[in-house]
């Protein structure tokens, strides 16, 4: 198969939808803890974004859904992009006073980030971009690492600010998400060689990251639940799908066409069209 055309620097990622147990706990936590406000809700779906935005999470209860399994597929983060160091800090200060438990943080060269989990144990994120011309490079390569946070040089940030915390604010994003495959090059082979995305970096044998237009990774991929992990049950909480938006009508036709001439399967939906990759991931893609 021949490379595609490179995806326009647009490209995005969008709304993650989550199968989870308990809607309302799930509305609880995410409203405040991490600041996103709810948008609309049926009682059975709901989304959640910030001020005169888009979605970026939509919630579907699953009643008496299970974690997923650790050793399958599925989601191991979706990243909530803030729009500043400073608003990470005012985010890492709120979840300090709340007493919510993190699950790690770490300094990734190219953006500082901090983890924890929602009640269903979902993989979180959040996190703060440093500026491309501080992106380190080895050649054409983006250099990225999990070094210690920097929590004093962080905090430090809040020194000279007063405001108070108002939940996530104008101009948060989904940076990224993170996923658990079976298999690297057939995940290669379905986001690089078929939807046309760049690959940026391998990390060791069992991870890569790919993108478009030169950011540090819009996808990771990995093989830590094991090669040949099996998807999770469909009613086990997670991952339902994550959107990905290519601007431009035709340029989202192109990337349709070549997964309809790939036989691989897809459906209708609104805005777009849904699919999974090989390690059975959901995925939407969405022309804007």
């Amino acid at each position: 198969m021949h490379a595609p055309p490179p995806l326009s620097a647009e490209t995005h990622i969008a709304a993650v939808a989550l199968k989870v147990s308990d809607l309302e706990r799930s509305l609880h936590f995410y409203q405040h803890y991490l600041g996103l406000q709810l948008l609309e809700s049926d009682g059975v779906v709901a989304s959640l974004g910030v001020k005169g935005s888009r979605p970026l999470l939509v919630l579907h209860e699953v009643g008496g859904a299970q974690p997923r399994p650790p050793r399958s597929t599925g989601l191991y983060h979706f990243a909530i992009l803030h729009p500043s160091r400073l608003h990470l800090a005012r985010t890492l200060r709120h979840l300090i006073e709340m007493g919510y438990p993190l699950q790690g943080a770490a300094d990734h060269l190219v953006s500082e980030a901090i983890y924890l989990a929602d009640p269903d144990d979902i993989g979180i994120e959040v996190y703060a971009d440093r500026p491309r011309s501080a992106w380190p490079r080895s050649g054409d390569t983006i250099r990225m690492s999990t070094d210690p946070l920097d929590f004093e040089g962080l905090m430090a940030e809040l020194n000279a600010d007063g405001a108070p915390w108002l939940g996530l604010p104008a101009g948060t994003t989904m940076g990224h998400v993170h996923l658990h495959v079976d298999d690297l090059r057939r995940a290669e082979a379905f986001y690089c060689g078929l939807l046309g995305f760049d690959l940026i970096m391998r990390y060791g044998p069992s991870a890569l990251f790919v993108s478009a237009g030169g950011y540090h990774h819009h996808i990771g991929l990995n093989t830590w639940a094991g090669l040949g992990a099996p998807p999770p049950p469909a009613d086990a909480a997670g991952l339902h799908y994550y959107e990905i938006v290519v601007p431009g009508q035709e340029a989202w036709a192109e990337v349709v066409q070549r997964i309809r001439v790939s036989a691989t399967p897809v459906r209708q939906v609104d805005g777009g069209v849904e699919l999974r990759d090989p390690a059975g991931n959901g995925v939407r893609l969405v022309g804007r």
